[in-house]
């Protein structure tokens, strides 16, 4: 007979566990409190408008595919995707606009030519990423933190010997300082920090580790939006005889004798030989596991910033707009200093927007955008956000005005808005954080939680509050982590 998992939430971190699970002999059930799959990683659609509702960057796609593979499946079967010749379009207030090819060669071309940056210094930029990835992913990224074995592996003894060079001791923003000329290119290089809701100036210089994964591996994009990693999963999830129960939300965690033997769902128990928690680790210890040994130290942790999202339909097209821009803020340190120390949004916010809609026509009506826009902002600490949002979608507007010399808010045609509070709601997300614990000191790598409970046996953990941390890429690598933790399943 058949082993049972049960799988709380369906974020792609879930989806993912119950792929490796299924093809490991596990009878796997997943349980959802919403209608939908996906999590943070689903879509919205208004009026003719479809939005990618949470994360818009793809990159290392082999960690999708890897699973379809897994199955023996062809990934083309069910997920198609293109490598984007330019990463992001960047603008600032002073008029100076930058495409951020791709290429690295063309992008150290470009940062020579508009922002006067030497070519050797963004080549050594570049260089010192690559080198980061390459002794860092084997230990913090691919295996468990929380076993000895990940200490004593060669990868792990190569890497003691490095820490200097890999960016712990110093932050990102001082190590950028060093490399760069152009308080420009500091600043785009800094930007990377938010990539796991961080600040620059406080957050350790491995997370510089990011542009190689832009620039030496690329960034893609989804034939029908990111959205679609989601549903290709969720598909090839069912296809393996996965079962999802939508619309249940899980009321606790059954343990007995310190094992984990099942969940209760509206008061009906389902029983299993394992448990695994995709939700928010601090929510899922303060409701179904609140009976439970809590983790305090853990649970005491920063968190994460979060974002404010507004969904807008633009009745117009923009041919200087591709599929990710960014409007710079003319003080970063003072609007990090708002996010992260006074809780607030800086009057002059950095500007994101995501267009789907330059690479797939059906996401907008003819001749109209899908423009998601978005700042990064603090977590819900009981700020008046009413206020806030009213106010910070003057200042966006203002700034998208002045640069693209344009009047948005006549254009806009339809709008919907995400907030921490939603977020939290949605997504059971602590305080509306959007990677669970922030990474803003050089120890934060190590307090996250594992990918197992040392205090309940058969009581796994995954997803973007836990070990290796946030974003889809570490998303699916918490799942391959916890999942390789049964290797005396496998057939």
């Amino acid at each position: 007979m058949k082993k049972k998992a049960l799988i709380i939430g369906s974020g792609i971190a879930g989806i993912a566990s119950s792929i490796r699970l299924a093809q490991k002999g596990f009878n796997v059930e997943v349980f959802e409190a919403n209608p939908y799959p996906g999590g943070k990683l689903s879509e919205i659609q208004i009026d003719g408008y479809r939005f990618d509702a949470g994360p818009s960057l793809f990159t290392m796609p082999e960690l999708v595919e890897e699973l379809f593979e897994l199955a023996g499946k062809n990934p083309k079967d069910y997920f198609e995707y293109q490598k984007l010749e330019v990463n992001c379009h960047y603008f600032w207030e002073d008029g100076t606009r930058l495409q951020a090819y791709s290429d690295p060669d063309l992008f150290i071309q470009e940062a020579e030519k508009k922002l006067g940056e030497p070519s050797d210094h963004v080549k050594e930029a570049l260089s010192k990423s690559e080198y980061i990835y390459e002794h860092l992913a084997p230990l913090f990224m691919q295996r468990s933190l929380h076993e000895w074995k990940t200490w004593t592996n060669p990868d792990a003894l190569k890497s003691y010997l490095r820490m200097g060079k890999l960016g712990i001791f110093s932050t990102m923003n001082e190590a950028n300082k060093k490399l760069f000329d152009s308080p420009k290119l500091v600043q785009l290089f800094n930007r990377y920090a938010t990539y796991n809701g961080s600040n620059p100036y406080e957050t350790p210089a491995t997370l510089n580790i990011i542009p190689h994964l832009e620039f030496n591996q690329g960034a893609f994009f989804p034939k029908n939006g990111m959205h679609e990693i989601t549903s290709s999963l969720f598909k090839l999830s069912k296809d393996l005889g996965v079962q999802y129960h939508f619309n249940k939300k899980v009321e606790e965690v059954l343990v007995e004798n310190k094992h984990a033997i099942g969940v209760q769902v509206a008061g009906e128990q389902y029983m299993a030989d394992v448990v695994i928690n995709n939700m928010d680790m601090v929510n899922a210890y303060k409701t179904i596991l609140k009976k439970q040994s809590q983790p305090k130290t853990l649970l005491k942790q920063p968190k994460s910033s979060s974002a404010l999202i507004f969904y807008w339909g633009i009745r117009r097209t923009f041919p200087e707009l591709d599929l990710h821009n960014i409007f710079f803020s003319e003080n970063y340190l003072e609007e990090f200093d708002h996010i992260f120390k006074k809780g607030s949004i800086y009057h002059d916010p950095t500007v994101y927007v995501n267009i789907t809609s330059t690479h797939n026509s059906k996401d907008a009506p003819e001749g109209s955008m899908n423009w998601f826009t978005m700042i990064n902002v603090p977590n819900n600490q009981g700020q008046n956000w009413d206020q806030m949002i009213q106010e910070a979608k003057k200042d966006i507007i203002h700034k998208l005005n002045r640069i693209l010399k344009t009047d948005v808010e006549s254009l806009i045609e339809v709008e919907e808005i995400l907030d921490p509070r939603k977020i939290e709601f949605k997504t059971s997300s602590a305080n509306g954080a959007l990677y669970g614990n922030s990474s803003n000191n050089k120890f934060a790598a190590f307090l996250r939680h594992a990918n197992y409970s040392s205090k309940i046996k058969n009581l796994y953990f995954c997803g973007g509050s836990v070990h290796p941390g946030g974003g889809i890429p570490l998303c699916l690598l918490s799942a391959k982590i916890m999942s390789g933790m049964f290797p005396e399943l496998e057939d």
